[in-house]
């Protein structure tokens, strides 16, 4: 029995090694100061800068992207076909769920606040201050406005 467990730790040790050893190689870490700020994407309001911090929101597979707001900035109803996890790192975020921006049925969240929102789930946001939040997603990153006259990339 002994000689047996002896060689399933071995295999174990042998097999996994490589992996752990490509975590680490792939891996990285990110102080605030070194976030790159860029604008948003065309499909959401203008003002708006994205940094992003792991994975590529533009092709398939998991990816984290921190989303910089001015005060007063809304993204009307809207679902994206995968889901959402969203992170307050600064300033007052107010969220709704439901086909229609809604500011006083709104929630307001604040540092370290946190939203799940699953995939195709009608959602509405807004700002009252500069806000920047953590959005944890899978690629490719889409927005699909409730009503097609609010989405910005349509009225360029």
């Amino acid at each position: 029995m002994r000689p047996l467990m002896l060689m399933t730790a071995l295999l174990l040790a042998t097999t996994s090694a490589p992996l752990l050893a490509q975590d680490q190689k792939a891996g990285h870490a990110m102080r605030a100061d070194q976030l790159q700020w860029e604008p948003a994407p065309p499909v959401v309001p203008k003002g708006a800068q994205i940094a992003v911090l792991s994975g590529d929101p533009s092709k398939q597979g998991p990816f984290t992207m921190r989303l910089k707001t001015p005060a007063g900035y809304k993204i009307p109803a809207h679902s994206h076909p995968t889901a959402e996890r969203i992170t307050i790192i600064s300033g007052d975020f107010h969220f709704g769920m439901g086909d229609k921006l809604d500011e006083a049925m709104a929630e307001k969240l604040t540092n370290g606040g946190f939203v799940d929102l699953p995939a195709n789930m009608n959602h509405y946001a807004f700002t009252s201050t500069e806000t920047v939040v953590q959005i944890d997603s899978e690629g490719p990153f889409a927005i699909k406005y409730v009503n097609p006259a609010d989405d910005p990339s349509k009225s360029q």
